[in-house]
């Protein structure tokens, strides 16, 4: 999987978003905000093809979590960001 490129991550007023860049028919009533570890697994996976195993450790190697625990939040946040269509597989060619 890879995070779809037109998404980027903005500060604004402190918080970490996700913004769509490039389309002006965005729906700006829905915010995706980030914690910290969200936006560490952002910054260290975008831009290249990973797997829940990468994002797993990950958290594992910054937050010393059991495999178990890591694994567990990797899954979670990888199925945040697809419900919000941020992810592409990849036989998911579309960007």
């Amino acid at each position: 999987m890879r995070i779809k490129p037109v998404f980027k991550l903005r500060t604004i007023a402190g918080e970490t978003i996700v913004v769509h860049q490039g389309t002006p028919d965005v729906d700006m009533t829905r915010i995706i905000s980030l914690n910290a570890s969200a936006r560490l697994l952002w910054e260290r996976l975008a831009g290249r093809e990973f797997g829940l195993e990468d994002a797993a450790a990950v958290l594992e190697e910054t937050y010393q979590l059991p495999a178990g625990q890591a694994e567990q939040d990797a899954a979670g946040w990888v199925e945040a960001l697809q419900r919000c269509g941020v992810l592409t597989t990849t036989t998911d060619h579309r960007v």
